[in-house]
């Protein structure tokens, strides 16, 4: 703003004084009031305001402390998480080895039981066989020895003559 706007607020007369008495009286009273204020800002300070500054600083001690507690806490248990997540890992591990083996070993079991049982069955077959070319042997020779009976008997009786071997 320029100069020239703030001359007529200097230039302006006097404000009027008024011949009646003042609202307010600056005299002997206005320190007995300073002194009764400043009383009462100690009195209260010493007896209203250092009590709740202790009580609030106490308070804000306290809940530090339960949040420090609480982090604490919250730290262990996670701690005791990750162990337990680690055992556990290593359960599954171990399981997961352990299944293997006894797969394994069940497998190499079961080829030993079908090795055995084919064994079995291949010597089964082999009696069975020997047996079955016994009787076939045998079965032969009696048909071998009916035939020539046969034979004979119908030799005899187209020629009416014994035919001799």
């Amino acid at each position: 703003m320029p100069l020239a706007s703030f001359l007529p607020l200097v230039l302006a007369p006097a404000a009027p004084q008024s011949h009646e008495p003042q609202l307010i009286d600056l005299d002997g009273t206005l320190f007995v009031q300073l002194g009764l204020f400043l009383l009462a800002v100690v009195v209260l300070y010493r007896f209203l305001w250092k009590p709740y500054l202790r009580v609030r600083d106490e308070r804000v001690t306290r809940v530090e402390g339960y949040r420090q507690e609480a982090a604490r806490i919250d730290a262990e248990a996670q701690g005791r998480m990750e162990r337990l997540e680690a055992e556990l890992a290593e359960a599954r591990r171990v399981g997961v080895s352990e299944r293997a083996s006894a797969r394994s070993a069940a497998v190499a079991r079961e080829h030993e039981l079908l090795a055995q049982a084919q064994a079995a069955a291949q010597r089964a077959q082999a009696e069975a066989r020997a047996q079955l070319a016994a009787a076939l042997a045998a079965e032969r020779a009696t048909l071998q020895q009916k035939a020539t009976e046969i034979g004979r008997h119908a030799a005899k009786k187209i020629l009416g003559r014994e035919v001799g071997s």
